[in-house]
């Protein structure tokens, strides 16, 4: 079993900033590609940000030069440095990870349960 645990969600107001974590526990091998997506109300799941294994980051274009994406091997966590947020950012956001598993090195695909990201003055 992987657990993927977000933290850093909250109230901001409009040019804010926020840092969202999400730790992944559990029988992990290795972890490949990391991401994060967002849902806001009434829309489908967007992909935002991702990052593999190696370091290489792709964003998309609504959040490109605003958000970072980064992540610390060594303690199984990746973050999404949120700068000069906009109400549009207002989303649950979710990680998600790619991941092989002890001891059979199965590979899952392992999401959070969300965090909840409100901007509004």
């Amino acid at each position: 079993q992987v657990q993927l645990v977000e933290s850093g969600g909250g109230l901001v107001q409009p040019g804010g900033s926020l840092r969202l974590s999400c730790a992944a526990s559990g029988s992990i091998f290795s972890i490949n590609a990391m991401g994060w997506y967002r849902q806001a109300p009434g829309k489908e799941r967007e992909l935002i940000a991702s990052i593999t294994s190696g370091g290489s980051t792709n964003y998309a274009d609504s959040v490109k030069g605003r958000f970072t994406i980064s992540r610390d091997n060594a303690k199984n966590t990746v973050y999404l440095q949120m700068n000069s947020l906009k109400p549009e950012d207002t989303a649950v956001y979710y990680c998600n990870a790619g991941v092989f598993t002890r001891p059979t090195m199965k590979y899952v695909v392992v999401w959070g349960q969300g965090t909840l990201v409100t901007v509004s003055s």
